[in-house]
């Protein structure tokens, strides 16, 4: 399993790091409305996804189960129904995202950016509508618990659009020119993928005539709880940029996104465990090996929240001078507040969302969590549209951290309950040394700041250094030690005495 989500891990870092390396220069190509322009036409595209029903997370946990039981012919008629429904939901697509673009051009967008946004606008439809066909393949990988293979694709299609993005835009900065390069990404990693799948695994199949009535519906009754908690998902992380739109100004859109893309880009790593977790777990509870499922929770919840710590710290403290130093001075302070406020949250939401949430969908228990992940998002909506006026673009984030860490609780005590885990052995194993693990990393941090003033990228990335010592020690010599889990100090000793 740490292959696995290690191989998640080094892709998500070579996407923060592209990504600190494009954002600026899409910032400084195309200008801050430009770049505000383009991050509401995602945020809107976004929301097309939202006709998968849910369809890529059924589709891995009903192939892990019948891959883990060998039955091959029940793994294909799920594979064909599924590609036959992307297929209906590709169409159906096209027509949401036709009434979406009416509600685009209701936006007060730049004259400059008008005709080139519209046709941006329109590539990204195709893009997202095609790709729920792009899933197929990777659900497949993934319920083979493969995700080393499947990584190194997506890396791939990452280098092919950073080439793209910085040698198009450089040439013609252009939104439209943004979105085709998306398409061009979706093509390769689609023609790539299933080359692999096809040498790897030559008892699956894709035919569209394995499509099952039976299968669909039962695809379906699970799907539908996954839409919906994809809803609140989109409403708690893609709806603050549509709503300092329309309250702010698209012009003040990009101080929030560059804030939050930080805590998303934390948050994809999180859910790197997560994607393993939920196959895994499903898994565990076929073949019923319950004490290895509870010991997979536990461990993985500690280790989803040392990770939240370990870049939460960094990014409270020092994260608005990384935004200046970054994006340019004048982010460092509203994009700074908006940072801290959301960070804040994440120590309590990473984990569950990391862990918890992937738990319960693993094992069949969708209900409740997507009812609550909706009310967030829901709440989130509501509770930034009232703040917006009056508080800014922090008043959008509190917004944001309040519903996430609720929603964060009580996934967290569903979870324990469904693995007779009682909450006062979560809270020991997974809280209390990690709690006071962070007090040396926060005095290096604040020493850093305060003492130090650091400002430039040389003294950034020194106090990253530091941090990432002292926490590495910490972690090792306390909040680690005698683990009954992962005792890491143990293999360190081991080597020590044969040096």
């Amino acid at each position: 399993m740490l292959r696995n989500v290690g191989s998640n891990w080094v892709l998500i870092v070579l996407t923060v790091a592209l990504s600190y390396v494009t954002t600026p220069f899409i910032v400084d190509t195309l200008g801050r409305d430009g770049y505000g322009t383009w991050t509401l036409v995602t945020a809107i595209t976004g929301y097309i996804s939202l006709v998968a029903l849910g369809v890529p997370m059924a589709l891995v946990r009903y192939l892990a189960q019948h891959i883990s039981g060998k039955d091959w012919d029940k793994a294909n008629q799920t594979i064909g129904t599924c590609a036959g429904l992307y297929l209906m939901l590709c169409a159906a697509a096209f027509v949401v995202g036709t009434g979406l673009g009416i509600a685009f051009m209701a936006y007060d967008i730049p004259a400059s950016y008008r005709g080139d946004a519209y046709v941006a606008f329109g590539l990204m439809v195709v893009y997202v509508s095609l790709s729920f066909v792009g899933l197929i393949p990777e659900g497949i990988m993934f319920a083979n618990h493969d995700f080393v293979p499947r990584n190194l694709v997506r890396v791939g299609t990452l280098l092919l659009r950073f080439g793209l993005t910085i040698g198009v835009l450089s040439v013609h900065p252009s939104l439209s020119f943004l979105a085709a390069i998306q398409l061009i990404g979706l093509s390769f990693d689609y023609l790539v993928s299933w080359t692999i799948i096809r040498v790897r695994y030559p008892a699956i199949r894709l035919d569209l005539r394995l499509f099952n009535w039976a299968t669909l519906r039962q695809v379906l009754s699970f799907s539908l709880f996954v839409l919906l908690m994809a809803a609140g998902g989109r409403l708690s992380f893609e709806t603050d940029a549509l709503v300092i739109g329309a309250l702010i100004g698209v012009s003040a859109i990009p101080f929030y996104s560059i804030a939050n893309s930080l805590v998303v880009y934390l948050m994809d790593f999180i859910i790197g465990i997560a994607a393993v977790v939920s196959p895994m777990t499903t898994a565990l509870s076929t073949e019923q090996r319950v004490d290895e499922l509870r010991e997979m929770f536990l461990k993985w919840s500690k280790a989803a929240l040392s990770v939240t710590i370990a870049a939460g710290l960094f990014l409270i403290v020092l994260g608005p001078r990384f935004i200046g130093w970054w994006i340019s001075a004048e982010y460092e302070g509203p994009s700074g507040a908006v940072l801290q406020v959301l960070m804040a949250s994440c120590f309590v939401f990473l984990p569950a969302r990391g862990v918890a949430l992937p738990v319960l969908m693993g094992l069949g228990k969708p209900r409740i969590p997507t009812i609550a992940f909706l009310a967030a998002g829901l709440l989130n909506l509501i509770m930034s549209a009232l703040l917006a006026r009056p508080f800014g673009l922090v008043g959008v984030a509190v917004g944001t951290a309040i519903p996430n860490v609720l929603f964060a609780i009580l996934i967290v005590v569903l979870a324990c309950r469904e693995l007779n885990v009682t909450l006062v052995e979560y809270g020991r194993y997974v809280i209390p040394r990690a709690a006071l693990g962070t007090l040396p990393t926060l005095g290096v941090l604040l020493w850093f700041k305060a003492g130090l003033n650091v400002t430039t990228v040389t003294g950034l990335v020194a106090a990253g250094i530091v941090m990432m010592v002292v926490f590495a020690l910490t972690w090792i010599l306390f909040v680690y030690r005698d683990d009954p889990y992962v005792d890491v100090r143990s293999p360190l000793a081991r080597l020590w005495s044969r040096a």
